[in-house]
């Protein structure tokens, strides 16, 4: 399993609500259509956590996406696709500055 993790700041000038409600509303339904596209995530803030014997990392973000692929040729895949570019420009109305990584996850306790 391969995923990519993105971390999402809303478009200058949308509100959190504005940037939710599309994100939901809009770009949710357009990832269904992603081929190869196993399972898509998105994480809500709710809060923040800190830590007392460690600083805080210096981001501001209104989400975190996560979409999940059997694999890096799925994802290649996926990426070429008409459905994904279609993904892409939905994205490039609402997010405003994103940082995205490709993770393979490995499971410690589960």
């Amino acid at each position: 399993m391969i995923k990519t993790i993105g971390l999402l700041t809303r478009t200058d000038g949308w509100t959190h609500e504005q940037f939710m409600k599309h994100w939901i509303e809009i770009h949710a339904p357009l990832a269904r259509a992603v081929p190869g596209l196993r399972r898509y995530v998105q994480n809500h803030i709710a809060g923040e956590r800190t830590r007392a014997d460690i600083p805080a990392t210096a981001v501001e973000i209104d989400g975190i996406a996560e979409l999940w692929f059997d694999d890096q040729a799925a994802l290649d895949d996926a990426a070429r696709s008409p459905e994904m570019k279609a993904l892409h420009d939905d994205g490039a109305r609402f997010i405003g500055r994103i940082r995205s990584y490709v993770v393979e996850e490995k499971t410690v306790i589960g």
